[in-house]
């Protein structure tokens, strides 16, 4: 299994088989990494800039018809990156709850797939996101990210309250209620 540098689980074998999508590459299958970031690696943008800026570990929707594979896996690109913008647990499906102009701790916190070998650093950058919960667990060794689980009843508990405080602040109060003096 995948190991953090810290020598924790990460929870998966593969961090790409947890990936969709290159964040990096439009519908059209075009790489916007080179379009945008070019100037960072030359090399690799006038690659892309002379294929019409064509990602080649994606494929296009044209294409999605025809049995051609990518040219290259999702390892391959030098800029790849995939982060998870689904703001629910994928491990146990919690759902985040934020309250506006709170300080307190998130329900869902992003774990990282991928860490470059041997170093702090991070290589392509695989997120998700994992309920406080999980995600304890996971580090702790004893929990894969592909568990079929329910989310932990702490965790419901914690969301449950705020989703109530979310609906009292939605509530209507007249002023003339609200300052009653009699």
């Amino acid at each position: 299994m995948e190991k953090a540098p810290g020598g924790t689980s990460v929870g998966v074998d593969d961090p790409y088989d947890h990936v969709t999508r290159c964040d990096f590459v439009t519908s059209e299958g075009k790489c916007r990494w080179a379009r945008e970031h070019g100037r960072h690696d030359p090399e690799f943008a006038n690659a892309r800039s002379a294929d019409d800026f064509r990602c080649p570990a994606a494929i296009a929707p044209d294409d999605a018809d025809a049995d051609t594979e990518p040219e290259w896996d999702w390892a391959d690109c030098p800029h790849f990156r995939s982060r998870n913008h689904d703001r629910e647990c994928v491990r146990c499906g919690l759902e985040e709850r934020r309250m506006a102009h709170s300080d307190e701790r998130p329900l869902l916190e992003e774990h990282h797939l991928s860490y470059r070998d041997g170093g702090d650093e991070l290589s392509h950058e695989i997120t998700v996101f994992l309920c406080r919960w999980c995600h304890a667990k996971i580090h702790q060794s004893w929990a894969r990210l592909d568990d079929d689980v329910n989310p932990d009843p702490e965790a419901i508990a914690q969301r449950e309250q705020r989703r109530s405080r979310e609906e009292s602040e939605l509530g209507f109060e007249s002023a003339a209620d609200r300052y009653d003096d009699s």
